[in-house]
């Protein structure tokens, strides 16, 4: 992912206390969500360490993540999906580089046969010069962050079904997405939503930021309702095609599905300082921040869990 600064729109910027009630959101404060902070950085950590080598599409550290991603979703107790055997979907890039995405399933319980797809990428950009890009943001993040969310949702199941989906090739010019949406595991109907994760946790000043409002504007008020609950500041922007230096819009895996049609919403920070820079370390993440954005993203899950067949089957355009 690439990320510039920007001016953006606040849509809020309330740090609530764990008391206060919402008169416009009877959902409980994001904060309260509850994830085992331990086990979400632990995972951060095992990702981005030097022994994945940087996690490069295509490479032993590649297969070395997807194989730590698939034994952390059976794990947290993820199906798999449809009459797939594994949680593995290989795929073979256009210059015959293979990758293969990680995909699980939590089944809704009333309405299992449409899915809101949660996605990251796993990959990364390898080693260059004897130097190991460990990614830890961008986006061992997101992936470490998909196993949180599994583990909460199966935990709360879900009224519609989840697909997480961990992609490979998004640093190649998003090769898993791209590959998952020409031929997804369901009916590509029943896709209602895509909720796509990339660099969340490197953050001095408490902003997370929703790419795609701008062009979607019916998801605004879901994001909305959670912003005034949630423990950071939740901001809409950088998707105005007028600002080419500034739009995300096609900088992310979420941007495979726009371009099928399916609503599809990025969220992210402005970490240029660090992108593709060897010092994007564990070390160096903003633990309380990404530890209140993955639960700021589960609340956003639920909201759109709650109230997605409101726009359930409606077609977005590029």
């Amino acid at each position: 992912m690439r990320v510039f600064a920007g001016i953006v729109c606040v849509i809020a910027c309330c740090l609530q206390t764990s008391g206060r009630a919402q008169a416009s959101a009877p959902a409980a404060s994001s904060d309260r969500i509850a994830i085992d902070e331990s086990v979400l950085l632990a995972d951060l950590r095992a990702l981005s360490a030097d022994d994945m080598q940087g996690r490069k599409m295509g490479t032993p550290g590649g297969e070395k993540a997807r194989a730590y991603l698939a034994a952390r979703f059976k794990a947290a107790g993820l199906s798999t999906v449809g009459n797939h055997a594994t949680f593995l979907f290989p795929f073979t890039a256009p210059a015959g580089t293979s990758g293969a995405n990680v995909v699980g399933l939590v089944r809704g319980l009333r309405q299992p046969s449409a899915f809101i797809v949660v996605s990251a990428h796993y990959d990364h950009v390898g080693v260059r010069n004897g130097q190991v890009f460990n990614g830890a943001d961008d986006n061992a993040s997101g992936a470490a962050a998909l196993v949180a969310i599994a583990q909460y949702f199966r935990e709360h199941r879900p009224t519609h079904s989840l697909i997480i989906a961990a992609f490979d090739g998004e640093e190649e010019g998003l090769l898993g997405a791209k590959a998952f949406v020409r031929a997804p595991p369901v009916y590509p109907e029943s896709l209602v939503l895509n909720l796509n994760i990339d660099m969340i946790g490197r953050e001095d000043r408490n902003r997370l930021f929703v790419v795609g409002t701008r062009q979607q504007p019916f998801l605004a008020p879901y994001i909305a309702r959670v912003a005034a609950r949630a423990p950071v500041s939740l901001l809409v922007g950088h998707d105005d095609p007028a600002a080419r230096a500034d739009d995300w819009t096609t900088d992310s895996d979420h941007y495979a599905f726009l371009s099928a049609g399916i609503p599809a919403l990025y969220f992210g920070v402005e970490d240029e300082a660090q992108h593709h820079r060897v010092t994007d370390d564990f070390e160096t993440i903003t633990y309380p921040f990404y530890v209140a954005a993955v639960r700021t993203i589960i609340d956003v899950i639920r909201e759109f869990d709650a109230h997605v067949d409101e726009f359930a089957g409606r077609r977005v355009t590029k």
